[in-house]
């Protein structure tokens, strides 16, 4: 175990847990009873970008549990990429709700509230049972009360360490089973790997960082509109979790630090370290104007 600046800080984990969230979908057996897979699992743990394969599956996905859109309670916003919103305004329509670049986890949320036999409206209410489920899967995963989800930052890195562990080796039953379901989703498993990865679990920046090695998952958190929150679990390893905060909330510090930590522990691969740790830096045309690196001192 290792750990730089203040690991005992509180913070908001935000989407950084998604994974977990998703913990409480898939133990519910609602993925056998809908015919659900490998995409529905992985969108459950996204901060998807809004394009039309993730609407699409997000609409299909509630009519398999007898929704549709209107159920989703998680508001809309403008979709991420500008393509998609030049298509919108192309064909006259306005972002929905399946827009959210949450409405995959919503419908998880959705999903089990069927599964269960809950009422649906409300779902997004301190005490629905859709949310008193989520804590408890939080406490069980992160071993500690988290009535607010305020959490030590060690924690996040003990639970992300746990799930790689189990993931590889799932030994007690349900829960074991459905960590390695949500691992096997987000990483891109099953016969159409491709297909899974471009459900967007797996964050734009980090994709270099999950090229080099397959077996990681990355996790961001949202902080406005910055992304400073990383995590990390790396299956190939057993038990080995990372979190990472950047107290400003900047996205460029996160992600470089990350590589440097990945590559201080050994693994990436030797041939592509150097670029993943000191990405390139290039101008609207292409030129190389310099490339990000540490701060020599940091891992001391």
């Amino acid at each position: 175990m290792a750990s730089w600046g203040d690991i005992d800080a509180p913070i908001l984990p935000r989407s950084a847990n998604k994974p977990i969230q998703a913990m409480a979908f898939v133990e519910s057996g609602a993925v056998e009873r809908f015919g659900l897979g490998n995409e529905h699992i992985a969108l459950a743990c996204a901060s998807h970008s809004g394009e039309k394969r993730h609407v699409e599956t997000v609409r299909a996905w509630l009519g398999k549990v007898g929704l549709g859109e209107d159920d989703l309670e998680c508001g809309t916003h403008a979709p991420r990429l500008q393509g998609t919103i030049e298509e919108l305004v192309r064909e006259g329509k306005t972002a929905t709700a399946a827009f959210n670049n949450c409405s995959g986890k919503h419908s998880g949320f959705l999903t089990t509230a069927v599964q269960y036999g809950e009422p649906t409206r409300g779902y997004i209410k301190y005490d629905h049972p859709v949310q008193r489920r989520l804590r408890e899967r939080h406490e069980r995963s992160l071993r500690c009360r988290c009535q607010r989800l305020c959490l030590r930052h060690r924690r996040l890195r003990h639970s992300n360490a746990r799930h790689a562990a189990q993931s590889l080796a799932p030994r007690d039953g349900q829960h074991g089973r459905a960590v390695a379901s949500v691992e096997q989703a987000c990483r891109g498993g099953g016969p159409h790997p491709r297909r899974h990865e471009r459900r967007a679990f797996h964050d734009g920046r980090h994709r270099p960082l999950l090229h080099a090695h397959q077996r990681s998952t990355a996790r961001r958190g949202a902080d406005q509109d910055r992304r400073g929150r990383r995590v990390l679990r790396h299956a190939a390893d057993p038990g080995l979790g990372v979190a990472l905060k950047m107290w400003d909330g900047a996205a460029r510090a996160a992600e470089v630090a990350m590589a440097t930590l990945l590559d201080h522990l050994g693994v990436l691969p030797a041939d592509q370290a150097g670029e993943i740790v000191h990405p390139p830096v290039r101008n609207v045309v292409g030129l190389l104007v310099g490339e990000m690196r540490p701060a020599k001192s940091w891992l001391g």
